[in-house]
């Protein structure tokens, strides 16, 4: 059952992309960085055609406390497809139960991600290193730090060639606004970190965000262009002579200039 809850990583899993050693890892509960997200992934894993996966799946799920269930379930993110599922399994919510929900609650319900690689991380400026430590590590050890780990971990790690671990960065509670307007100027991050970021409103509401977005010559100019009217006048004129930027983008950018849209 498709849980209807949006995040980078549960949209790996509706496209097929995840590896079945992944799949058991987060049937067991090991892979959500907070109980919403950990919810959406057992709504979806329920019928998996793995009967493996199905049946950790199940097992967590009879695991999780019932009263903690209904808490998240009363949280406004929280979708109709979640508490249908859960409804079916005996836990219920009203709407004044919703409508009264607090904002408590990110910590995982069931956390078996165990203790966390320990990896040394070198000083900024020393990135091979650092990232020679982190590709020694398995991808499952990488998602985990990527979730988990620091601040300089994830600024490794959401270049990492495996995209499951890139959008896990993006999935972690730990990250901030600052962090992502940081990822938005990295050279080499990847075309799908850029997605994710650019269809995140919360974050896109961050004008350091979107002209990162917009300066980026691997953004999907869909969503670069969708956010150029946003620039201000000074940032405008920058882009439309940036040579690093995309044809369109900078065309565009002189019309509005020319049209006097700054």
């Amino acid at each position: 059952m498709d849980p209807g809850y949006r995040s980078p990583l549960l949209e790996f899993f509706r496209r097929g992309e995840v590896t079945r050693d992944v799949r058991l890892l987060a049937a067991q509960g090991a892979l959500a960085p907070k109980a919403q997200e950990q919810l959406a992934l057992l709504v979806f894993l329920a019928d998996d055609l793995d009967p493996d996966v199905a049946s950790a799946t199940a097992h967590t799920l009879d695991a999780l406390p019932a009263e903690a269930v209904r808490l998240s379930l009363c949280r406004a993110d929280a979708t109709p497809e979640m508490r249908q599922f859960f409804a079916a399994r005996g836990i219920q919510v009203s709407a004044a139960d919703i409508k009264a929900a607090s904002s408590d609650g990110e910590e995982p319900l069931v956390d078996t991600t165990g203790e966390l690689p320990d990896v040394a991380v070198e000083e900024e400026g020393s990135a091979d290193p650092e990232r020679q430590n982190l590709s020694s590590l398995s991808v499952l050890e990488r998602m985990k730090l990527a979730m988990k780990g620091t601040r300089e971990q994830r600024a490794v790690l959401v270049r990492d060639s495996n995209k499951l671990v890139s959008a896990a960065v993006l999935s972690s509670p730990k990250v901030n606004e600052a962090e992502i307007e940081t990822f938005t100027k990295m050279g080499n991050v990847s075309e799908d970190v850029l997605r994710i970021i650019g269809q995140n409103r919360s974050w896109t509401k961050n004008y350091g965000v979107i002209l990162g977005l917009c300066r980026h010559p691997k953004t999907p100019p869909a969503i670069a262009m969708s956010f150029v009217q946003r620039l201000n006048e000074r940032d405008l004129k920058a882009l439309a002579i940036d040579r690093n930027a995309k044809e369109g983008l900078r065309l565009l950018a002189k019309k509005m200039i020319a049209k006097g849209k700054v």
